[in-house]
């Protein structure tokens, strides 16, 4: 699918027909392009696109480099964000002096949010570098939101941690179970924005040469360097949110040793009281015909006391020594 765009006073208008508008357009957007609807863009643009599989390479000369005066450029974008499992793809923008297009297999919400918002407001869109400066600071915009949901989400499972509210053996160790899963997700949410924003700073600095020479090369640097800072600032942001997860995590496997630890505690000191009242059950419970007290009259209550005794005592010496 092809959905075109043409400049209308600062504005993007939609065009109804690429075919008739093939002069206005300035921005062509490719979403899961035919062979025939990659044949037509290539026509227009004076440039191969490139498929599926090249998009999908990791290496930064893969990635990005210049080709028929065009410049290609892709980043890892992240699409059905709002849950915890968001679907990475790489994007591809080709800007080949004043005509843009992009190339994607996926729907990242900023290629809904920046037509729609360009096409009511005027956000200074007159070419199609300002185009593409406008839509990766959306772009940028939309990875901070989902960066401070996480941020949310990881303060959430740090009170459940240290804070639980089950006092429960067994709810504590489904408290733990699901907080496995939810550190899990949320580790794997700021590890693929961490990629996405990786491959953002390289494609920030090499957009930054390419627009060097053209007339309005100063206004869209800055808007660049700007953009540049945005993302660097969120990548730090999300090495702090990818530490304090690996945090969570440790703490998390440390309540679950503290708990396993507890348990096992109380079943020796059990073990260590009830060692004495057996050894004397054991003794007394010998079938020899000549025992001392087998014709005793205060064998019975002796032998019982005894064992009291017996498990009192040690019971005793772990309290004083602060081991229960």
């Amino acid at each position: 699918m092809i959905k075109a765009f043409v400049v209308d006073n600062d504005r993007l208008r939609l065009s109804e027909n690429f075919e008739l508008d093939k002069g206005k357009v300035v921005w062509a957007d490719l979403f899961n392009p035919t062979m025939d609807e990659e044949a037509d863009i290539e026509e227009w643009l004076g440039a191969s696109v490139p498929t599926r599989e090249d998009m999908e390479e990791i290496e930064i000369s893969s990635r990005l480099y210049v080709e028929d005066g065009a410049y290609f450029m892709t980043a890892t974008l992240p699409s059905q964000a709002d849950s915890d499992n968001p679907v990475m793809s790489p994007v591809t923008f080709v800007l080949a002096g004043d005509r843009l297009v992009t190339i994607r297999y996926q729907e990242p919400r900023a290629f809904q949010t920046f037509p729609a918002r360009a096409e009511k407001v005027a956000t200074g869109c007159t070419s199609a570098e300002t185009i593409l400066i406008g839509l990766l600071e959306t772009i940028v915009d939309r990875l901070a939101d989902i960066l401070e949901r996480a941020s949310r989400g990881v303060e959430a499972i740090s009170k459940n941690i240290f804070h639980p509210r089950s006092t429960g053996a067994s709810s504590r160790d489904r408290d733990f179970q699901r907080v496995l899963k939810d550190i899990g997700s949320k580790e794997t949410l700021t590890s693929d924005i961490r990629d996405s924003l990786t491959s953002l700073q390289r494609l920030t600095g090499f957009l930054a040469n390419a627009v060097g020479q053209s007339k309005n090369g100063k206004d869209a640097r800055a808007r660049i360097k700007t953009l540049s800072r945005d993302v660097l600032s969120l990548t730090d942001h999300a090495t702090f949110l990818s530490q304090k997860i690996t945090f969570l995590l440790d703490a998390t496997l440390g309540m679950i040793n503290i708990e396993q630890n507890g348990i096992i505690k109380i079943f020796s000191v059990a073990a260590v009281i009830f060692l004495p009242p057996t050894l004397v059950a054991s003794i007394y419970g010998m079938n020899f015909e000549l025992m001392p007290e087998l014709k005793w009259l205060f064998g019975y209550p002796f032998a019982l006391g005894l064992m009291v005794v017996s498990a009192i005592l040690p019971y005793w010496y772990f309290r004083r020594r602060g081991w229960l």
